[in-house]
C-alpha cells in the first residue's frame, strides 16, 4: 500500500559539493550588498532612447482630405461606373446615351441617395450605384414620354414641420402626387412615388470633372429638349401632351424628420469611408 508520510523531519539538501568551502561569486555579490559597513548606494536604471518617431498627420477632415471620403471622387470610381452602364445600356436598349451626372436624390421622407443620372433619346435612368464594390445596384428606368412637369425651385415644408433643408432643387413628375396611394406616401421604402427629386452633390467643387457632372443647370439643359423630342416621337395616347416647366417651391411633407435628420447627418446615403473603430 502506498502511504504518504508526514513533513515533520524533511531536511533540504544542499547542492554544494563536499570541501567546496569557498564562497561562490554570487555569495560574494550577495554578502558584498548585504555589507552593514557601508552606505547603501541608489541605483541607476539607465534607459535606452527610442530609435522610432510617431507624428500627427495632418487633420484628415479638412480639405482637401475631406473629398476623399466620398468612394466617388476616389481615382478611376466614376469612369468605371459610367462604362459598367454604358455596357448595361447597349446590351438592354441600343440607346444612345446623351449625357452623366452624380446628384443627390431626396426622397419623400426627406432622406438623401447618392445617384447616377443618364438621359438617353427615349429614358431617364435613376441608377443607385456601389462605388465601394463598383457594381449597379438599382437601376429604376422612367420613359421621358410619360413626364409632364418639372420643378425648380427651394426647399419648403409644412407650417409644423420641424424638418428643414436648405438651397435648390429639381423635381420630375410622370405621374400625379394626388393619385399616389396613402401606404406609399407614409412609407419610406416605397418605389410607387410618382415624382423624383433631386439636388446637387456635396462633392460639386472638388474638381473640373465634378462640377460638370454635378451642376443642375447643366442636367436641365441636356433633360428637358430629351423630353420634348420624346414627347414628338411618340405614337401613345398621351403623345400630345406638353412639358412644364415651372420655377416653385419644392413641398417635401415631413413633420418630424428624426430618421432624415439621423441619416443625412451622418450621410449614409453614400458610398462613404466610416473610419477605422479600433485605434
Amino acid at each position: 500500500m502506498l502511504t504518504i508520510g508526514s513533513f515533520e523531519g524533511f531536511q533540504g539538501v544542499s547542492l554544494k559539493q563536499e570541501g567546496d568551502d569557498q564562497p561562490s561569486e554570487t555569495d560574494h555579490l550577495s554578502m558584498e550588498e548585504e555589507d552593514p559597513g557601508k552606505d547603501p548606494m541608489p541605483r541607476q536604471i539607465s534607459r535606452q532612447s527610442s530609435v522610432t518617431e510617431s507624428t500627427l498627420y495632418p487633420n484628415p477632415y479638412h480639405q482637401p482630405y475631406i473629398s476623399r471620403k466620398y468612394f466617388a471622387t476616389r481615382p478611376g470610381a466614376i469612369e468605371t461606373a459610367m462604362e459598367d452602364l454604358k455596357g448595361h445600356v447597349a446590351e438592354t436598349s441600343g440607346e444612345t446615351i446623351q449625357g452623366f451626372w452624380l446628384l443627390t436624390k431626396i426622397d419623400h421622407w426627406n432622406n438623401e441617395q447618392e445617384r447616377i443620372l443618364l438621359v438617353t433619346e427615349k429614358t431617364l435612368l435613376i441608377c443607385k450605384y456601389d462605388f465601394i464594390m463598383l457594381s449597379c445596384v438599382q437601376l429604376q428606368r422612367i420613359p421621358l414620354s410619360a413626364v409632364n412637369r418639372i420643378c425648380l425651385g427651394n426647399f419648403t415644408f409644412p407650417g409644423m414641420s420641424l424638418d428643414k433643408r436648405q438651397g435648390e432643387g429639381l423635381r420630375i413628375y410622370w405621374g400625379s402626387p394626388e393619385e399616389q396611394s396613402l401606404l406609399s406616401r407614409w412609407n419610406p421604402w416605397s418605389t410607387e412615388v410618382p415624382y423624383a427629386t433631386f439636388t446637387e452633390h456635396p462633392m460639386k467643387y472638388t474638381s473640373e470633372k465634378f462640377l460638370e457632372m454635378c451642376k443642375l443647370s447643366g442636367f436641365m439643359s441636356k433633360l428637358v429638349p430629351a423630353i420634348q423630342n420624346a414627347h414628338k416621337n411618340s405614337t401613345g395616347s398621351g403623345s400630345r401632351k406638353k412639358l412644364m416647366v415651372l420655377t416653385e417651391p419644392i413641398l417635401i411633407e415631413t413633420y418630424t424628420g428624426l430618421m432624415s435628420f439621423i441619416g443625412n447627418r451622418n450621410k449614409l446615403g453614400y458610398s462613404l469611408a466610416r473610419g477605422s473603430i479600433g485605434f
